[in-house]
């Protein structure tokens, strides 16, 4: 597997939950790097990203102010931390990198699996 979720769960509306998403191969350490999350009967949508240097953040509406994507390049690591969740906010919540910071918020390069976030109202 070389992107692996993780960090799901179930919380409360108005609780928080941070995702990580560790990349197994040094090539993605200088990648933009994502979030994207699948509603139940719904198409995929972009959460939020990052790029390589960390420097440049980009959010969904649905989420500004609420989640913070942040990278840890030591670890190969990317972080969704997320708050003030809402039953909206359930989804399978996946991870995502790309050379580009523009292509990934459309069309990211590689996906890792998901990791199912569920908030009880």
């Amino acid at each position: 597997v070389q992107l692996q979720a993780s960090g799901g769960g179930l919380v409360q509306a108005g609780g928080s939950l941070r995702l990580s998403c560790a990349a197994s191969s040094r090539t993605f350490n200088s990648y933009s790097k994502g979030w994207f999350r699948q509603a139940p009967g719904k198409e995929r949508e972009f959460v939020a990203a990052v790029s390589g240097s960390g420097r440049q953040t980009y959010y969904a509406d649905s989420v500004k102010g609420r989640f913070a994507i942040s990278r840890d390049n030591a670890k190969n690591t990317v972080f969704l931390q997320m708050g003030s969740l809402k039953p909206e906010d359930t989804a399978v919540y996946y991870c995502a990198v790309d050379p580009s910071i523009i292509q990934i918020t459309k069309s990211p390069r590689l996906w890792g699996q998901g990791t199912l976030v569920t908030v009880s109202s």
